[in-house]
């Protein structure tokens, strides 16, 4: 099965999953289906490529179910 590519502009793993560890602004993490504090008005991360965003971010792999 081919890797899912990333749609600019999508957001979807920023809101889909539920995430326990801190993120700045969200200091207790996020619920699954909440929109991350951190998504900009284009659905783009504020903290890509910056050293606070979180190690689940960076790791986190685009699926279909989200």
């Amino acid at each position: 099965m081919a890797p899912l590519i990333c749609r600019s502009g999508c957001g979807a793993c920023c809101i889909a999953p539920s995430i326990s560890s801190p993120i700045p602004g969200m200091l207790q993490g996020k619920p699954a289906g909440v929109r991350c504090v951190q998504l900009d008005e284009q659905n783009q991360c504020r903290l890509f490529g910056r050293p606070e965003r979180p190690k689940v971010c960076v790791s986190l792999q685009a699926s279909a179910d989200m």
